[in-house]
């Protein structure tokens, strides 16, 4: 067995990293469009379709985040429907996402003034114009800095992945790490590029809350 250079391990660690970003990217885009319906369904006037929405996030939020990996590659398995580990990892990631996504984005919405919606409501607008025409575009502003922190909290959740097999950054690590025997040098490394990754989506995440706030 050869030596491998503190280089080519760098290399492999970083060529690794291309499917946590696109691990990321997946469930931050999918889970972003199962969120919006999740605020939808939580802002909504019916009170069956706002129960339902409340009951997914409390057990999504409520259980953690490497159970959902397992359940999501061993529970459809058990059903006997055959699932890769990557097709898991996107299924509970997305989930994850969604619940919390869902969640800041009600908060913004719940922080606009109660004066807004009726003053909607004065110029004869339907729910849907209300919501589109006035209140959205408002927890817009209040929402994007919370929802570009999180993208964070995203990224560091695909290293979880690696309990079910999906090689990403995390599960790449431990491989080379039973190769070299360096695991003090990897895993350093491992969490410098987490730490790259993540801090500057932090930085903008509190420089917009400071921009957007005025």
């Amino acid at each position: 067995m050869r030596d491998f250079t503190n280089l080519e391990i760098l290399f492999a660690l970083l060529w690794a990293t291309r499917w946590t970003l696109l691990l990321s990217a997946i469930a931050f885009t999918c889970g972003g469009l199962v969120g919006f319906l999740l605020l939808l369904m939580r802002i909504s006037p019916f009170q069956p379709v706002k129960y339902i929405s409340w009951f997914y996030s409390e057990i999504i939020q409520g259980t953690p985040l490497l159970i959902q990996f397992l359940l999501a590659f061993f529970g459809l398995s058990i059903l006997g429907i055959e699932i890769s580990p990557w097709s898991s990892a996107v299924i509970a990631l997305t989930t994850f996402t969604s619940a919390f996504l869902g969640d800041i984005w009600r908060g913004s919405v719940e922080a606009i003034p109660k004066g807004q919606w009726e003053a909607a409501k004065a110029l004869s607008l339907p729910y849907f114009q209300q919501l589109g025409l006035v209140i959205l575009p408002q927890a817009l502003r209040l929402a994007i800095a919370p929802t570009v922190g999180f993208l964070a909290q995203v990224i560091k959740g695909t290293s979880l992945a690696s309990a079910i097999g999906f090689v990403e950054l995390a599960r790449s690590a431990t491989n080379i790490t039973n190769v070299t025997f360096e695991p003090f040098f990897v895993y350093l490394v491992t969490a410098i590029i987490y730490f790259g990754l993540c801090f500057p989506i932090s930085v903008l995440s509190r420089k917009l809350e400071k921009t957007l706030a005025h």
